[in-house]
């Protein structure tokens, strides 16, 4: 009996590649939020953060991982609308 990770489908990919590029989206949206007490440089920082998160995650393959991936994003983009700086510290 084999163990390990199950793999996600292309169909399986394909339904959650909207929601994690909309996801991405907004997380950069909101970081650029002026209502955000960020500096330039820790936006930037912040920003980059997040891109280099999103593009490991994106030669990903694992529904646990992927469903992970969107359930962390959620939460994080809940942290910054709420004006929370501590998002990826």
């Amino acid at each position: 009996m084999a163990k390990g990770i199950i793999q996600a489908t292309a169909e399986y990919l394909a339904r959650s590649r909207g929601q994690v590029l909309s996801l991405y989206c907004q997380i950069l949206r909101t970081i650029n939020s002026p209502k955000l007490p960020l500096a330039f440089a820790a936006r930037l920082a912040k920003k980059a953060e997040v891109r280099a998160i999103f593009m490991l995650a994106s030669e990903e393959a694992s529904l646990h991982n992927i469903d992970d991936l969107i359930d962390t994003a959620e939460y994080s983009l809940s942290l910054l609308r709420k004006g929370s700086t501590g998002l990826l510290e």
